[in-house]
C-alpha cells in the first residue's frame, strides 16, 4: 500500500509549517489536523483550516486523502481561524444575559428608573405577561442548546461571543427598558390585541420547537450527516412543503406576536433587525440544500412561503 507524503505550507507566507512521512491514504483530513496540532501545539485542530488552495475553502474533516486531487506528496495551506469557543459556551452566554437582563428592568432594580419606583411593579397586566413570554423564549433556547440541538461544527471565533452579546444583550436592555417603563402604555386596542398576541406567540414557540426536535432526529449523535428535512406527523412542520428554514419562519412569528402585544418600539426594531439577519442565513442555507441535493423539492422558499 502506498503511503503519502504531506507537507503544510502557511497560505499567506507560502512558509513551509509542517512535513508529514508516510500518511496513510485513508487518513482524514481531521487526523492530518491532529498530526499537524503535536508538532504545532499552539494550533489545535479547532483553529485550523487546511486548504487545496491558499485562497480556496476550507477542507471538511471527514474529507479522506486519498479521495482529494492530490498526488502522492501532497501539499495544504494553513490558515489560523483564532482562538476558537464552543458553540454551546456561546449560546448559552448570549442567552442567559436576555434573561437576566430584562428580569432586572422589570424587578425595577434601583438605578434604572426613578429612585420612587425602585422594585415596584407595573399596573399594567401585559407588562407582567411580556415579562413571562420573554423568560419562556429564552429558557427555551437555553433548554435547547443543552438537551436539543445538535452541532455540525463544534467551535466558533471567539471574538463572535462578544459581537453575539453585544446584540442580544443590548436590544433586550433596550426593550425591557421601555416595556417595564413607569410610564409604559399598554396596546391601542386593549385586552382583544393582547390575547391574539400571546396566541400568535405561542403557536409560533411550539412551531420553532417542533421544528428543532425534527432537525435533530434527522442528524444521528456525532455525526455531521445532512439530509433533506421532510414534514413528520406533527401538523406543526408541514410547514417544510414551503419553506427550507421554518425554524426561522417560526422565530420571525414569535417575534412578531411579541411586538403586537408589547406595541414597543425597539421590539419592533429587534424583530425587524432579526428578520434581516434570519433572512440571509435561510438563503444560504436554501442554497447549500439545492447544492448539495439534485432532487431538493423546487417548490420550496428560504423562510416565507412564495416570497422569500
Amino acid at each position: 500500500m502506498k503511503h503519502y507524503e504531506v507537507e503544510i505550507l502557511d497560505a499567506k507566507t507560502k512558509d513551509k509549517l509542517c512535513f508529514l512521512d508516510k500518511v496513510e491514504p485513508n487518513a482524514t483530513i481531521g487526523e492530518i489536523k491532529s498530526m499537524f496540532h503535536r508538532s504545532h501545539p499552539q494550533w489545535y485542530p479547532a483553529r485550523q483550516s487546511i486548504r487545496l488552495d491558499p485562497k480556496g475553502k476550507s477542507l471538511k474533516d471527514e474529507d479522506v486523502l486519498q479521495h482529494l486531487p492530490v498526488g502522492t506528496t501532497a501539499t495544504f495551506y494553513f490558515r489560523d481561524l483564532g482562538a476558537q469557543i464552543s458553540w454551546v459556551t456561546v449560546f448559552l452566554t448570549e442567552y442567559t444575559g436576555p434573561l437576566v437582563i430584562y428580569l432586572l428592568f422589570y424587578f425595577r432594580v434601583p438605578f434604572i428608573y426613578a429612585p420612587k419606583y425602585d422594585f415596584t411593579t407595573s399596573k399594567h397586566w401585559v407588562v407582567h405577561l411580556a415579562c413571562m413570554c420573554h423568560s419562556f423564549h429564552y429558557v427555551k433556547r437555553l433548554l435547547e442548546t443543552l438537551f436539543v440541538h445538535r452541532f455540525s461544527h463544534g467551535t466558533m471565533p471567539l471574538r463572535n461571543i462578544f459581537k453575539n452579546c453585544t446584540y442580544y444583550w443590548g436590544f433586550a436592555a433596550w426593550m425591557a427598558y421601555y416595556i417595564n417603563h413607569p410610564l409604559y402604555t399598554p396596546p391601542i386596542y386593549g385586552e382583544q390585541q393582547i390575547r391574539l398576541a400571546l396566541i400568535i406567540f405561542l403557536f409560533c414557540q411550539i412551531g420553532n420547537f417542533s421544528i428543532h426536535i425534527a432537525l435533530r432526529n434527522l442528524r444521528p449523535p456525532g455525526s455531521k450527516t445532512r439530509k433533506i428535512p421532510y414534514p413528520t406527523k406533527n401538523p406543526f412542520t408541514w410547514i417544510f412543503l414551503l419553506v427550507s428554514c421554518p425554524n426561522y419562519t417560526y422565530e420571525l412569528g414569535s417575534w412578531l406576536g411579541f411586538t403586537l402585544m408589547t406595541q414597543c418600539l425597539p421590539v419592533a426594531f429587534f424583530t425587524l433587525v432579526g428578520f434581516m439577519q434570519m433572512t440571509v442565513w435561510a438563503k444560504g442555507k436554501h442554497r447549500s440544500y439545492l447544492k448539495e441535493f439534485r432532487d431538493y423539492p423546487p417548490l420550496r422558499s428560504p423562510i416565507l412561503p412564495f416570497v422569500l
